[in-house]
């Protein structure tokens, strides 16, 4: 039998995990190079690097379990919407998911073959996966999602916090910037990688978009720190 290799059954938590992981990253480094171009204390330096690791992490598993959550709550309630409809008006029901297939490509009559044919298989699953375009690979987990979430800035978060402590202080700034596109890099292509996309193009996106998050940072902690020295 002829295997096909896919992954879309690893969008949701791939989602979650490169997200996490990403913005731990650009987060802690972007709050040590902001405290940085203020104050050369590493004391402050590492506080604040740890503060951001902690409430980025605790941030992250509350709003991705919050978002999930919420987009379960959308879909069961569409498929108790579909389970009634299929209960009260099976023939209108019958007709909407040929419609569905003829749409597709299909003639009048295939399409409403192939609809009584899958309906009298599973009739909620057909109208969940044709008509609302839920199935098990792209639902979603709200707490698989949160510990991703969480788990994946941590690992993330903790490599600048690292360099916060052992970096010197008078190049602080930009052993943070290199280490946190080494890190991005890195973390590209390993996405990349996994959901079968271009390596190079992940790569580039990350770091393009991290230098800027990285640079305002820098510029607003260079202003405010001048402006209170």
């Amino acid at each position: 039998m002829h295997r096909e290799k896919h992954f879309t059954n690893r969008t949701n938590w791939l989602r979650a995990a490169v997200l996490g992981a990403n913005d731990g990253i650009l987060s802690t480094t972007s709050i040590v190079i902001g405290v940085a171009a203020a104050d050369t204390s590493r004391n402050s330096i590492v506080l604040a690097a740890l503060a951001g690791l902690v409430a980025g992490a605790c941030s992250m598993a509350a709003g991705e379990y919050v978002s999930v959550s919420s987009q379960t709550d959308v879909e069961t309630a569409d498929l108790n919407r579909e389970k009634s409809e299929l209960t009260t008006m099976p023939e209108q029901e019958v007709e909407e998911l040929a419609g569905i297939y003829e749409g597709r490509g299909l003639d009048k009559e295939l399409a409403h073959s192939v609809a009584i044919q899958l309906m009298k298989h599973n009739a909620l699953e057909a109208h969940a996966r044709d008509e609302l375009g839920i199935n098990d690979l792209t639902k979603p987990n709200p707490l698989q999602a949160a510990m991703a979430s969480a788990a994946s800035f941590i690992s993330g978060g903790i490599l600048p916090f690292l360099v916060s402590v052992l970096a010197p202080i008078k190049g602080m700034v930009f052993c943070q910037y290199g280490f946190a596109i080494l890190f991005l890099a890195v973390s590209g292509a390993v996405a990349a990688k996994m959901g079968g996309s271009n390596i190079y193009k992940s790569i580039a996106r990350i770091c393009f978009w991290g230098t800027v998050a990285m640079f305002i940072s820098a510029l607003v902690g260079y202003i405010f720190g001048v402006q209170t020295s």
